[in-house]
């Protein structure tokens, strides 16, 4: 019967395990009861309905929240659950375990205990599209030979959506493709096709055009989304840089702050987002040409204080990990813009696991913190490992690649902008899926048996279709006792939330603090 429907046993089990592996990605969300929220969601819904371009706010990812808004965002995290799926699958085939139906949900049930991954999967905030892109970047760079044209044709413009989400993701795209321009043309066109680094500067071409189009759709401006430099003014603050600066330029007529050098805070967070002088001097609009010139001559005036400074931030960034930053019941302008734009989504939404306090993240935490410290450790060994041994060779380039990311990425969110725990466990996750990737490529077909376990496993995939009845009758049998074992796991762990008594936010709240 299943041959009949156009079925093979390969085929359902592939689906079942795709299946399995979602189901514990969405596990936050579904036992939440509602996509989880971070401080600047509300900021990307917005922009669709104001028609205004604000700081840091793609209106490429404000356009993804308003089409799949309904019903309560359940359709944003499930596509990009999808993605996350279909993304580590690529990876996993592309190292030769494409032919194990297992490896997909132990893969992603290990990364959901361990890592934030499902955490990141389950959030309306651009974050899971971040380490995403990178995977996709190395596949379309240096594994292109695994897949299929359109597979290649999807990365790409999967990489162009994840980088006009944000301007950090482009950032550190940007300095992977570099990165591997520089290995093909100095060391080794074998390890890094120059038609891999063309195809992925393309698609890093592209998302920039696809920010440029989706900021005129919705603000009728052709321009870049602004608060570049305003983020590094805030590095400056932390650091003091930018306080003794205007000490010592002050008075100057082109600087509003030479008047309010006392109220300035060494914390950026409380800078702009908390109630200080920023606010009353008309905010980004009002100080984006003042910080701008004070950033550009302070780093004539101090060269050395900045590259010290920026050498110290990208190493706080790099050990900043923590699971959970932003998730909480303070996310008051969020709930302004879902209560104003999206008024039905508001009851759903107050009873929420989150809005109850009912989050753990202390408790993962004691979990997800160290395993990130000795995974970027252990990465390093992987590539000395994969450098020396044949046996390991399939996850050297893999493991390079996040470790310049890892790099790239806390220099981009660390020097270049104000270190958060959030910039660093939406990243290093890549970190711990190199090390579970490491012995079981060594324990797979030789080296030289990949393309063609590769290749069979194209040809399987494009063979296998049929009816969707079909696959849910027989999907409970596959293998049900493994599956649902793994996710009661998985659910246990990641869902160690403890109920605490304290504030409960309801709906008359939501106005207490002003929109960001």
């Amino acid at each position: 019967m299943l041959q009949q429907a156009g079925f093979s046993k390969h085929m359902i089990a592939r689906l079942a395990s795709i299946l399995a592996a979602a189901l514990i990605l969405l596990a936050p969300a579904l036992w939440n009861g509602f996509p989880l929220l971070q401080y600047d969601t509300g900021g990307y819904f917005a922009r669709w309905y104001e028609g205004t371009l604000e700081e840091s706010r793609s209106t490429v990812y404000s356009m993804f929240l308003h089409f799949l808004s309904r019903p309560n965002f359940w359709p944003v995290v499930v596509v990009q659950t999808l993605l996350t799926v279909w993304i580590l699958w690529l990876v996993l085939r592309s190292h030769g375990l494409g032919e194990r139906a297992r490896i997909l949900p132990i893969t992603v049930a290990a990364l959901s205990i361990l890592t934030a991954l499902p955490w990141l999967t389950s959030q309306l905030i651009t974050d899971i599209l971040a380490g995403l892109a990178v995977l996709a970047l190395y596949l379309v760079v240096v594994r292109a030979d695994t897949l299929m044209a359109w597979e290649r044709v999807a990365l790409m413009a999967f990489i162009a959506f994840a980088v006009g989400t944000h301007n950090a993701t482009l950032a550190v795209l940007m300095l992977l493709v570099a990165a591997g321009l520089a290995i093909s043309l100095l060391f080794d066109r074998k390890l890094v096709p120059l038609a891999g680094v063309a195809s992925g500067a393309l698609a890093l071409v592209l998302g920039a055009s696809l920010l440029v189009t989706a900021n005129y759709a919705v603000a009728r401006r052709l321009a870049w989304t602004p608060g570049g430099i305003a983020l590094l003014f805030g590095r400056m603050l932390n650091e003091g840089i930018a306080q003794r600066y205007l000490s010592e330029h002050c008075p100057d007529p082109r600087f509003k702050l030479c008047d309010h050098i006392s109220e300035l805070p060494n914390d950026a967070d409380k800078f702009f987002w908390g109630e200080s002088v920023f606010d009353r001097l008309g905010r980004f609009q009002g100080m984006n040409a003042e910080m701008a010139t004070i950033v550009l001559e302070s780093l004539a005036d101090y060269p050395w204080e900045q590259i010290k400074g920026a050498v110290i931030a990208t190493g706080r960034q790099l050990v900043m990990v923590n699971t959970g930053y932003g998730v909480n019941t303070e996310v008051w302008h969020t709930y302004g813009m879902i209560e104003t734009y999206a008024l039905q989504m508001l009851t759903p939404m107050m009873a929420a696991h989150q809005q109850h306090l009912d989050l753990n993240f202390p408790a993962i935490n004691r979990v997800h913190v160290p395993v990130a410290y000795l995974a970027m450790l252990l990465l390093i060994g992987v590539i000395a490992l994969a450098s020396r041994h044949e046996r390991f060779g399939r996850v050297r380039h893999l493991a390079i690649t996040v470790a310049l990311a890892l790099l790239a990425n806390a220099f981009v969110c660390g020097a270049l902008s104000n270190p958060h725990d959030r910039y660093g466990a939406r990243m290093v996750w890549l970190a711990v899926l190199v090390l579970l990737l490491t012995p079981w490529t060594a324990a797979s077909a030789p080296v030289s048996a990949v393309r063609d376990t590769s290749r069979q496993t194209l040809k399987r995939t494009s063979e296998n279709k049929g009816a969707v009845a079909t696959l849910l009758r027989w999907c409970p049998r596959f293998d049900l006792k493994f599956l649902t074992s793994l996710l009661q796991m998985v659910m246990r762990f990641q869902i160690g939330t403890s109920s605490r008594s304290g504030l409960k936010v309801t709906p008359s709240e939501i106005r207490l603090k002003p929109s960001i």
